[in-house]
């Protein structure tokens, strides 16, 4: 047994000692001072965006750590993430394979996290040819006025009980609901496989549960050990399989229903991927699998239902923390829609409101969903901001840090939509001020979905109704909660208040 351990301290000092001969050679960008073994880990506390963004600070825009046996690059400033994301995009465009990744993505058989190649590019085609598009959102553009028809008079009931309503919730039910009709063609509310509540405990355990974790700062080897020991891989699988278990009941009505038998919302994209499917199965080229149509499903879904959600979330809470926005708001929506209330809004009203789209940019600006996006891996050595970042080297953009630089942005931390009129500053990928849905090849395919939907909701809670702190409630507490994407950690509960 001595012997072993021996062997085995042997070989860590070894390694050690080899990085660090590397390391010495190169122009590596800035770092905290590193422990033995876990390097800076004990120095991540709470959430990971402010403890970078804190890091940032002392050591630069550009700064390297060492969690365990892995580096990890934090970019934090606009010029940094534009050479990543945009210069050297080819070279930093596939994903970092963890333990748990692996099992959510059925081994990166989906878009979020299959490397960079032929099967990332044909999913990605796939998701967008038939859900992505401008022409498939336009298209999905009357179940998005349902559902908020929907909403709508489910408030009206509640305003006119006086009741304060979990606003948390029936913004991620709204966004589900839009997400689950139009990709999957079926009813959020009437599907008997699907558990509300659950569903949303789901993602955000996925979150948890598929993040880097101590396994996957370990040689493969020794991590895949402890992936095993520590039980994760159990946690894990749970949730993985709970997952599946909804994917499968969904594909299944899809096989027993046959889209010209079934309702006006089809068909839809798990249709159109299970017809590719048939007619590829004597075609020698790349090939559809089962697989690859639930990594599709599970990345709609799962991408698409809290980052909207959560988006509208926040702008709800910081327009009643701030009334003269919350105002100026409504008096433009109302001005241009009429005072007379409408039957249902409709997604062409949307246009016509400026106001409402720089409030919308400003709650990016300060929240985006996923403050630090999807973690990158390097291909080959690149420079950053003239330093050197080695292959393998995971890099993470701080696109929370950088929506609150100072440099871009005066006074940061206020909320002030005003200070995107006459700004050319958009977040569609472009600009790299802001960065909410990425940039580059991995940027999020789903820009044109998200804003449709925050769009419409934020409209529709903003015409017909006035917003009010319970009677028991002084002011709204902001703290994040959250991995990979950050909600808000109290729920948002307010009082609608009918508007005359």
């Amino acid at each position: 047994m001595s012997i072993i351990l021996h062997f085995f301290s042997f070989l860590l000092f070894s390694l050690i000692f080899v990085s660090k001969t590397k390391e010495s050679k190169q122009n590596l960008p800035p770092s905290p001072t590193k422990l033995p073994i876990i390097g800076n880990l004990h120095q991540l506390r709470g959430l990971l965006h402010r403890c970078l963004h804190d890091i940032s600070k002392k050591h630069g825009p550009v700064l390297l750590l060492k969690l365990g046996f892995i580096q990890l690059a934090v970019i934090s400033s606009s010029e940094a993430a534009e050479e990543a994301l945009k210069t050297h995009d080819f070279e930093c465009c596939t994903r970092p394979k963890t333990n748990a990744s692996s099992t959510f993505s059925r081994d990166c058989q989906n878009i979020a996290f299959a490397p960079y190649g032929e099967v990332w590019r044909e999913l990605r085609k796939l998701s967008v040819l038939h859900f992505f598009s401008a022409k498939n959102v336009r298209s999905f553009r009357y179940i998005r006025e349902e559902e908020n028809d929907l909403m709508v008079k489910k408030l009206k009931e509640l305003a006119q009980k006086n009741s304060p309503v979990d606003l948390s919730q029936t913004l991620f039910c709204l966004a589900g609901s839009i997400i689950f009709r139009s990709a999957f063609g079926q009813s959020f509310y009437e599907n008997k496989h699907v558990d509300k509540e659950r569903i949303k405990e789901l993602m955000f355990e996925v979150q948890r549960t598929g993040s880097l974790s101590s396994s996957d700062l370990l040689p493969a080897g020794l991590g895949w050990f402890m992936y095993y020991l520590s039980g994760q891989h159990r946690r894990v699988n749970k949730v993985f399989v709970e997952i599946d278990t909804l994917l499968n009941h969904i594909i299944d009505d899809h096989l027993k229903n046959p889209e010209e038998n079934t309702n006006q919302d089809r068909p839809d994209i798990v249709d159109s991927i299970l017809n590719t499917m048939r007619k590829q199965e004597h075609d020698e080229s790349f090939k559809l699998n089962i697989d690859h149509l639930k990594g599709i499903m599970q990345d709609i879904y799962l991408g698409g239902v809290d980052t909207s959600a959560i988006t509208m979330i926040w702008a709800m809470a910081e327009l009643v923390r701030n009334p003269r926005v919350m105002k100026k708001a409504q008096e433009e929506i109302r001005g241009c829609i009429g005072i007379k209330q409408k039957e249902r809004i409709e997604e062409e009203d949307v246009d016509k409101l400026i106001y409402l789209k720089l409030v919308i940019k400003e709650t990016l600006r300060l929240h985006p969903a996923a403050p630090l996006l999807l973690p990158r891996e390097a291909i080959s050595k690149i420079k950053i901001q003239g330093y050197d970042i080695p292959p393998k080297t995971l890099l993470v953009v701080n696109a929370w840090s950088i929506g609150r630089d100072p440099k871009h942005w005066e006074d940061p931390e206020e909320f002030i939509p005003e200070r995107f009129i006459n700004c050319p500053v958009d977040f569609k990928g472009q600009c790299f001020e802001m960065l909410p849905f990425g940039s580059g090849r991995r940027m999020c395919p789903g820009v044109a979905s998200a804003s449709a939907t925050v769009e419409l909701g934020l409209l529709n809670l903003l015409y017909y109704f006035d917003w009010r702190l319970p009677k028991e409630e002084t002011y709204i507490d902001m703290e994040e909660t959250g991995d990979t994407t950050v909600i808000k950690k109290v729920p948002l509960e307010l009082l609608p208040v009918l508007h005359e």
